[in-house]
Formats: C-alpha cells, structure tokens, sequence
C-alpha cells in the first residue's frame, strides 16, 4: 500500500476486501479442459451427485433413524393456554394498588394483555391490593386478603 492509501478515511466508497481474501466463483461442467467437467467435481453417480442431493438431518445412512425407533408416548393438547405467572414480590414495581391485566401489562409485569394472568403468593404483599380479573393461587388470597386487599374472581 502506498502511503497515500493508508491515511485515507475508510468509507463506503472506498471499501475494498483484503487482497487474497476473495477468489473467484468456479464455474463447473463447462468441459474437460477446465478440469471440472463432466461430472462437476460430484464423483459419479449416487445420491450426492444429483440436484438437490442432501439427507434430512435425521438421516443415518438408511439406517432406522432414531426417531422412528423410539416409542412415541402421549399427548400435547393444541388448544392449552399458558398464564402469564406474576408473583406478589413482583407488584412492588407497580404504582397503584390496583391490579388488572392492564395495569399489570403497563407496569410492564406481563407480554400480553389479552392472555389469562396468574397471581402467585411468592413473596408478601407490602399494600392493600384490589385484585380484578385475574387469576390467583390460595397463598396470594390469602396473603392479599392479610395486608387488607380485596380479591375478586
């Protein structure tokens, strides 16, 4: 590099990639003088030497793959829905003594508003807490209903 290159700015403009580091594209099956004709650098026939010739990732060489010889036991319900948990130890973080799904989804204490909430009794409630349209577990009642909150169903 001459001097004048090194103490140029880099920019956008002038990007270059270091020299070597690039080679250029082999451009196969274009005859036997290139010296990746005919079979294109793919050896002869068999599975990878065709188009788009490359196992699943469970393939293990005709084998019985491993998940086809494992039993295959129970049942995942599609129509479950998950509670979004929140612990009393967490509601220090809210303002207000209200706690609905909206209030809990401002404070940033849950990912969705729509989805059902659940009120778990980890931790003590340090205030009186009005609890509306969420879901709680016996301890959080109790422990509520004990620093003088309310718990509605």
């Amino acid at each position: 590099m001459s001097e004048k290159e090194e103490t140029r700015p880099v920019t956008l403009s002038n990007l270059r990639p270091a020299p070597g580091s690039r080679r250029n594209r082999m451009r196969v099956g274009r005859g036997p003088g290139s010296g990746k004709g005919k079979t294109s650098g793919r050896g002869s026939k068999g599975h990878k030497a065709r188009s788009g010739g490359s196992t699943n990732p469970g393939f293990e060489g005709g084998q019985m793959p491993m998940y086809r010889r494992l039993p295959k036991r129970g049942f995942t319900n599609p129509f479950k829905v998950a509670n979004q948990v929140v612990n009393l130890r967490d509601l220090t973080r809210m303002g207000g003594t209200e706690i609905t799904p909206a209030t809990l989804y401002a404070s940033g204490l849950i990912a969705e508003p729509d989805r059902p909430v659940k009120l778990l009794g980890v931790g003590d409630a340090g205030r009186a807490y009005a609890v509306r349209g969420v879901r709680y577990s016996a301890t959080a009642k109790s422990k509520v209903e004990a620093a003088g909150g309310t718990v509605e169903g």
